[in-house]
This record gives structure tokens, C-alpha cells and sequence, in this order.
């Protein structure tokens, strides 16, 4: 490992040993073979954008086995492990118009008939503070690994997570390759550097918050900060109250697709703050949210152009359009059904609404977008086939002239994708 991985370890594992907050994890570990673990998800998965104004459209069906692999921790002070990430698929059909982030491309533009990926990682353990150095799939708001077409984005470097403080976990990592879903080489967006850190606090069972930075080399610095309050009221209903944002700003030369026209790639004054805030009224099987988002600056919320996480964007109007233009304000009402409480455990429906104006593009500042999104997904509750699901999702997308030149047309998107787990051990 690198001089600052280590110095990061270094740090974070001293922290851990002085720390006596509550109970070690480390300190009940049963060792490398009793604590393993071992799956494979077997998944079938279908896209579909017609796309409309005489635009090609994308149509991929794959299948795809995706396993994960890992011991536990040896016993002691410090535990010690290691596991195996990959995954392999094939294209069904002949995907004539793959596309999606779903299946690969030969640079003749004709898609894979089968690939294979993957990598492998090592493990330690402190006390309650975790490295991971390797292959993996992230979950973080400044750098989330894709995790909605057929297999995961891959990113490799060092991961530390530390929760020696009840209530308090700290995040600290740095990653130097990043692989999208739908590509064969193991850094083919060719990410130089990105330092991440962040900390996430449950101030008491109604209240917890978050903070998290990213510092990409070359390409961006980049801010998110969320709060999240839960309000509890009378016959078992509560009000969810939720606010997020991001503040990025681009470096010189870095990629920034929606930045005003005329802006220098070259300045080194391009910034965008987008934020949301939501309130989810739920009660029984229903919940209600409501949610507006705003965007400003002169660039959109351009995320996942500088190898900065194709999931990057954790907010609420982010659907098949994420609501995140040039100057861009949205409004959202989603509805959503759980058919627990009518005898169908595991199905659940989720509709919603979202409209967008005062875009700002080329020709207008008040550019106009909307979206009809519904999704329906059932999950097997027990018995052989026990967490296998299936889920629907359709959208239907529509915006101005304006926008569609600089975005992407009128689009009726599905997606069909089939979940099969399978635990080895």
C-alpha cells in the first residue's frame, strides 16, 4: 500500500485501540472458516428505451451470475481476511441496439456474446473499525458504485470504516480505478485519485445525520450533507422529515457536460449546489412523500462523467431523469403501497410524479421536463425460493425541444429484472 493508505490505517486503527465505547466486534470473531460466507445472485435483466423524434433506440436482455466470496476474520487483537468479488454473464438475443450501461461493446459496436470480471480484496479488523483493500462495490454518497443494470460497478482501493463511538461512523477511504457495468476493463474511465471521507451520526432514534467529501485528483472537490428526522404521531402514522444536498466544484480541465455555453472547460470557477427536501407521510400500508429540488450554479449536477460513481446522486427526484439541470427546480408526489396488510406479503407498488422547469440551456432559461414512474416488485417471503424477486419499472418521460438537444428526448423506458439469490455457505 501506498505511503497515505497507510498513514490513513494507521490512524483509524490507533483510534480504534483507545477507543472503549462499547463492545468489540473484533472480540467475538470465531475465525477465518466458521465466520465465511458465500453467495451467487442469479439475474436476468431487461431495458428498453423507445426512444422518441426519430432517435435510436436501446433494447439489451442479459443474464448474469454475480458471486461474492470472503472468510471471516482470524481471532486476536487484530483479525486478518480476505474474499473474492466477480461476476460473469451472457447477452440474450442478438441485443442489436444494446446500450443502457447494460452489455458490452467491441469497438466495431457489436455487443458481447459473454464476459467475465472481477478482483479480489483483503480485510482487517480492530476493535470496531474495518479496511478493506481491493475490488469493491461502494455505497456512499460522493462515490456509489452503479448497482441497477446487470452487474455492479467496481471500484479498487482502500476502504476504512470505524464505529467506535455508539452512534458515530466514520468513513475514510482512497480508490485509483473505477470499472462501469457494462465495461471489461478494470479502469477503462481511468480514475487517477479520489479521496473520500465522511462521518454519519444517530443523534437519538428519530434524528441522524451525515456529512461526506470526495476529492477526485484533477477532476473534482465535491460536498454532500443530509438530516433525516423521523416525527412519530397518533394510531402508529409518522412524518418523515429529509434534507440533502451536494456543492461540487470542477477542476481545471475536468469534464462538466452541463456547464453553461461558453464556459471555459479551463476555468477553474465552474460549481453547481443542488438540494432537496422531503416529507414522507406514512400510515399502515401507505405512504405519501412530497419533495422539491433545486439546482443552482453554472453547471447542472453533472455526476458520473469524471469516474465519480454512476449512483452518485442521492436524492429524491431521481428516477430515469434525475431533475438535476442548470438551474433546474422539480416538484415530486409519489405514492407508495406495501400488500403486506391485504395478505401479499413482499409486493410492493411505487408510484410517482416529478416535473421540472426553469432549466437553463442554450436557447432558453426555462427549459421543462416530467416524469410518470411506477414500479412494482415482489419478493418471495419464505421457502425454497425464499428472497427472489421481481420488479417492474416503467417511465414515461417527456420535456421540450430545449432540453431534449442537451439531454435526452421523450423516452418510454421498462425494465424487468429478476433476482435470484443462492447462499453456497
Amino acid at each position: 500500500m501506498q505511503k497515505t493508505q497507510k498513514l490513513l490505517l494507521a490512524t483509524l486503527i490507533q483510534a480504534a485501540l483507545v477507543s472503549t465505547a462499547f463492545a468489540s466486534e473484533q472480540s467475538e470473531s470465531k475465525g477465518l472458516v466458521a465466520d465465511a460466507e458465500g453467495s451467487v445472485l442469479f439475474r436476468t435483466g431487461f431495458i428498453d428505451r423507445d426512444k422518441k423524434n426519430s432517435q435510436p433506440d436501446n433494447r439489451s436482455t442479459a443474464q448474469s451470475a454475480i458471486v461474492k466470496m470472503e472468510s471471516g476474520y482470524t481471532q486476536g487483537t487484530v483479525g486478518i481476511g480476505f474474499g473474492v468479488i466477480g461476476d460473469a454473464s451472457f447477452k440474450i438475443g442478438d441485443n442489436k441496439h444494446a446500450g443502457n450501461n447494460m452489455i458490452p461493446k467491441h469497438d466495431s459496436g457489436r455487443a458481447y456474446n459473454h464476459w467475465a470480471r472481477g478482483g479480489a480484496f483483503l480485510k482487517a479488523r480492530v476493535s470496531n473499525t474495518t479496511a478493506v483493500f481491493g475490488t469493491q462495490v461502494l455505497d456512499l454518497p460522493v462515490l456509489a458504485s452503479n448497482t441497477s443494470r446487470m452487474v455492479p460497478e467496481y471500484f479498487d482501493g482502500l476502504l476504512v470504516t470505524s464505529r467506535e463511538i455508539n452512534g458515530l461512523e466514520l468513513t475514510a477511504g482512497k480508490f485509483t480505478k473505477n470499472q462501469m457495468s457494462d465495461q471489461i476493463s478494470t479502469d477503462e474511465n481511468k480514475l487517477d485519485r479520489a479521496i473520500v471521507w465522511g462521518a454519519k451520526y444517530k443523534v437519538n432514534n428519530a434524528l441522524t445525520t451525515s456529512y461526506f467529501g470526495l476529492d477526485s485528483k484533477d477532476k473534482l472537490e465535491r460536498h454532500y450533507v443530509n438530516a433525516n428526522y423521523k416525527q412519530a404521531l397518533a394510531n402508529d402514522a409518522s412524518l418523515t422529515y429529509d434534507f440533502s444536498g451536494y456543492h461540487t466544484e470542477w477542476d481545471k480541465g475536468a469534464n462538466a457536460s452541463s456547464a453553461r455555453p461558453g464556459l471555459d472547460e479551463n476555468s477553474n470557477n465552474r460549481s453547481n449546489n443542488i438540494w432537496a427536501l422531503s416529507g414522507t407521510y406514512n400510515q399502515g400500508p401507505h405512504a405519501v412523500m412530497l419533495a422539491y429540488q433545486q439546482s443552482t450554479g453554472n453547471t447542472g449536477y453533472a455526476y458520473n462523467e469524471n469516474a465519480d460513481g454512476f449512483q452518485s446522486i442521492y436524492l429524491p427526484n431521481s428516477y430515469l431523469s434525475d431533475f438535476n439541470g442548470r438551474g433546474e427546480k422539480s416538484v415530486q408526489v409519489q405514492y407508495n403501497l406495501d400488500f403486506a396488510n391485504y395478505g401479499v406479503a413482499g409486493l410492493n407498488w411505487t408510484s410517482a410524479y416529478v416535473y421540472g422547469w426553469d432549466i437553463d440551456t442554450e436557447t432558453t432559461d426555462n427549459a421543462k421536463e416530467s416524469e410518470i414512474f411506477n414500479q412494482v416488485k415482489y419478493t418471495v417471503q419464505d421457502g425454497f425460493a425464499k428472497d427472489a424477486s421481481l420488479r417492474l419499472r416503467y417511465s414515461h418521460y417527456r420535456n421540450d425541444s430545449a432540453y431534449a438537444r442537451e439531454y435526452m428526448p421523450d423516452t418510454n423506458e421498462w425494465r424487468i429484472f429478476l433476482n435470484i439469490p443462492v447462499k453456497l455457505f
